[in-house]
Order: C-alpha cells, then structure tokens, then sequence
C-alpha cells in the first residue's frame, strides 16, 4: 500500500469488481424505474430518478458496510473472499453454502435500505406540493387526490420495493450464472 498519512491507497485496484458493480446498476436501475412506473404510477422521469436515487445511495451504505466488516473477518473466510473477487473461483466448496445464505441477508438488507430511502425520498419531495395546490381554484378536489394517491403509493411501496428488488436480483443472478459457464 502506498501512504498518505494515514490515508492508504491500494496497489491493486479491483477493476473487474467496479466494472460488475456497474453492470449490476446499469442493470438494477432501468427494471426498478419499470416497476416503480408501472406499480406506483410515477412518470418516467420521477421513476428513474427514485430508482437512480435508492439504487445508488443503498449501494454506497452496502459498500461501507462491507469495509466496515472486512477487517473483522477471519482470516479463512477473508481469502476465499479476496479469491473470489479476484479470480471469480473459491478455494473451498463449504463456502458456496455460506455465500448463498449471505445473498439472502444481502437481498433483503437492501430491500429494507430501498424501502426506508424510497420512503424518506417520496416524504421530502412531496413537501412543495401543497403551496402549488393552494393557488388553484380547485383546491379541495386536488387536495382529496394527491392524498389518496399518497395512501395508495404508501400501501403499494413495500411490495413494488419487493417486486422490484426481487426482478432485479433476479436477473442479476442469472447474469452471475451466465457468466460463470
């Protein structure tokens, strides 16, 4: 590692492991923003940005989790991880079990991160709406709809979240599969 006071960058820097990175986003964002416009009837616009906006905030706290937990991993498990990364191959078998039953933690871990953003992002945007609505003339009938469509969007988020997450994964893992032959 070279040093920079206490900064250190790496002499190996995993390019393959950012270039998948970005092929999962680039996959994960366009299946979301479908199912968030179709699901919870947003705009195309407004549908990308969410997908854009939980995609990569959640990806980010995954990030930083992960380096939070590596340093305290054993040695064992933290070579087969660096392996993996590395290579595409584990050196042990017992540890494809352990790596499917972390792809379950990881799905539903960033399914509750998606739902908690998405909600915390439809909550802050929508703060604005009520001074436009003042101004018009039909005031109580936009008020009732804007409403109702909240109630709806808010019954529907944990399972378009799911819905989407799931798509997403989904053909994330078939993408891994394919190209693993």
């Amino acid at each position: 590692m070279l040093g920079l006071g206490d900064i250190a960058i790496p002499r190996i820097l995993p390019v393959g492991l950012i270039l998948v990175e970005f092929l999962f986003l680039l996959t994960a964002i366009p299946i979301e923003a479908y199912v968030l416009n179709k699901r919870l009837k947003f705009d195309k616009k407004t549908s990308m940005f969410y997908a854009i906006s939980i995609n990569l905030f959640s990806s980010t706290i995954g990030w930083m989790i992960f380096f939070f937990l590596e340093p305290i991993l054993p040695v064992n498990l933290k070579s087969e991880l660096i392996s993996y990364i590395f290579f595409h191959n584990f050196r042990s078998s017992n540890t494809q079990a352990l790596l499917i039953f972390t792809g379950f933690i990881i799905f539903f871990i960033t399914f509750f991160m998606k739902f908690f953003l998405l909600r915390f992002f439809v909550i802050s945007l929508k703060e604005d709406l009520p001074k436009l609505y003042e101004k018009t003339p039909e005031n109580n009938r936009l008020q009732w709809r804007r409403t109702s469509i909240a109630r709806l969007q808010n019954t529907n988020l944990v399972t378009t979240i799911l819905i989407a997450n799931s798509l997403s994964y989904s053909t994330i893992s078939m993408i891994i599969l394919l190209t693993r032959k």
